[in-house]
């Protein structure tokens, strides 16, 4: 049985790869790629089974990127359902300027998703997540998918008693609806949901709290970066500081962040530690250069310096 199963509308086959100095007009010489499969639920997915635990990533695919997904899950052990589309799945670019350490991401749009191929995903969804407790649905929504369509997710989840936890962003997080058990905005998301500047830590911790008493989630974990996040329940608010680290990249640290939490959930932690593992788990993944994701060490050896 899968506890976990995520869902990413806009998968994304992300290649990384460095160059001495990034020069206008010029033939830029790169360094062999690594290949990744991306997307915000399916680097959930992978962070949660890089953490010791299994995940199934639900997500729609399409062309050769697709196939490159699929193979590269298979290889990494990630369980998968792919909804099979007609449109070719998107790639991210990301290069490392070796002369500065700057990284440059080149993000392209996704396929354009139909209302039938929309219905298919969410009745893989509903499928794979039968036996599941948490549904994770993260990421951006690509062309042709409305944004209120996290707001289905939603009540699928409601309807059949699972723990939606959603990391989205935009008009799709304003408009996802209530109803989901954990929410994890950036401070600008919060700030948008809010209506309102955010100024302050008092404003941060009234803000996250906010979210809660309007009934948009249970739990809100707002990621602040290097200074940590903020926990917000209907029993307390908590501030909890980040890992004081050298970071090299920062890519998929939000999924890993997000991963860690749902993992310490499930080995039993308490809502405040398995936060606490989540942080370590971001920090960890912003150990790694490029689209690598947490290690569990690192993982284990930063949440140990929280404690």
């Amino acid at each position: 049985m899968t506890n976990i199963v995520t869902l990413t509308m806009n998968p994304a086959l992300d290649i990384a790869t460095s160059t001495d100095r990034i020069v206008p007009d010029h033939k830029l010489r790169c360094e062999t790629p690594r290949y990744d499969a991306g997307g915000g639920g399916i680097n959930v997915a992978r962070a949660v089974h890089a953490l010791g635990m299994d995940a199934l990533a639900v997500f729609p695919a399409g062309g050769a990127a697709g196939e490159l997904i699929d193979h590269l899950l298979n290889e990494e052990g990630v369980d998968h359902g792919i909804v099979a589309i007609s449109g070719f799945t998107r790639e991210s670019l990301n290069i490392v300027e070796r002369e500065s350490g700057k990284q440059f991401r080149f993000i392209l749009p996704g396929p354009e998703i139909g209302p039938a191929d929309q219905q298919r995903c969410l009745d893989a969804l509903a499928a794979a997540a039968a036996d599941a407790t948490y549904i994770i649905a993260s990421g951006s929504l690509p062309m042709g998918v409305p944004d209120d369509f996290y707001k289905c997710v939603a009540q699928l989840a409601a309807a059949r008693g699972k723990r939606l936890v959603l990391d989205t962003s935009g008009a799709a997080l304003r408009k996802a609806g209530s109803g989901i058990y954990l929410l994890k905005p950036s401070l600008t998301e919060l700030a948008d949901l809010v209506g309102r500047p955010i100024c302050s830590e008092h404003e941060e911790n009234q803000a996250a709290r906010e979210l809660i008493e309007r009934n948009y989630c249970e739990i809100a974990v707002v990621s602040l970066g290097a200074r940590g996040a903020v926990l917000a329940s209907k029993e307390a608010v908590h501030r909890l500081p980040a890992v004081e680290i050298s970071a090299k990249g920062g890519v998929g640290a939000g999924d890993s962040m997000l991963a860690g939490i749902i993992v310490g959930l499930n080995r039993g932690l308490s809502l405040v530690e398995a936060v606490r593992f989540g942080i370590a788990a971001g920090a960890a993944a912003s150990l790694a250069t490029g689209t690598q994701l947490c290690r569990l060490s690192d993982v284990e050896r930063l949440y140990q310096g929280l404690l």
